[in-house]
């Protein structure tokens, strides 16, 4: 390689191999115990902690870090962790065009896809994703875990395809999706007494084989 590709290749590895030199030498520390610079408290200091250093515990600063990223997971911990990968030939089907069919660049979204309301179709010469009317859904039939109650509650976007970010940008609702749905109806309200408007669920069906969408709410 040569060239200003050369260079930027060469930036790119070398901004890498920088934060791999970081990560490694913070992972090499994090059971070494140093002096504390901080502040040294106002007065004076007695006799017996004049010879003293203020420790500072790497480990237990790690572990706090930990400790903190477990909790947060644990907020949003879903009830299908795990999910089984689609192939794209089963996504999507592959429609030939052109007066001899000889062009295959158009694919029909085979699974249920939820649409905006303000969705314009792109012209047909240009539309490469097809998403047919037959499998879009605005509605699911929602669970709420502690109430052992199921809303039909309104969809209100596609936060996360864990199949793939091109899937979450086309709406494709598939099990294990992360979607987000209108709970003004419930009157669930926060802890500072304002309404939520907007809760996610995760699809737990296969919507292309039931014709309906179930999910449970993420309380």
């Amino acid at each position: 390689m040569h060239g200003l590709k050369a260079k930027l290749l060469h930036a790119k590895r070398y901004s890498e191999k920088v934060q791999m030199k970081k990560t490694l030498k913070a992972h090499d520390e994090r059971n070494v115990k140093r002096p504390d610079s901080g502040t040294v408290p106002e007065g004076a200091l007695p006799t017996y902690l004049l010879d003293r250093e203020g420790q500072k515990d790497a480990k237990a600063l790690s572990s706090a870090l930990k400790q903190k990223r477990k909790d947060k997971a644990a907020k949003y911990a879903v009830p299908l962790p795990k999910v089984r990968g689609i192939a794209e030939d089963e996504m999507f089907k592959v429609v030939r065009t052109g007066k001899s069919k000889a062009k295959a660049w158009k694919r029909m979204v085979t699974k249920a896809t939820f649409v905006g309301e303000g969705f314009t179709r792109k012209p047909v010469k240009m539309e490469r994703f097809i998403r047919p009317m037959a499998l879009r859904y605005k509605k699911a039939n929602v669970t709420h875990p502690d109430l052992k109650a199921t809303f039909q509650l309104q969809i209100m976007g596609v936060k996360k395809n864990p199949q793939s970010p091109m899937y979450t940008q086309l709406g494709v609702l598939t099990k294990g999706t992360i979607i987000e749905v209108n709970v003004s109806e419930l009157g669930m309200v926060t802890t500072g007494g304002k309404a939520v408007v907007a809760k996610y669920a995760q699809v737990t069906n296969n919507p292309e084989n039931d014709g309906c969408i179930n999910a449970v709410l993420l309380v």
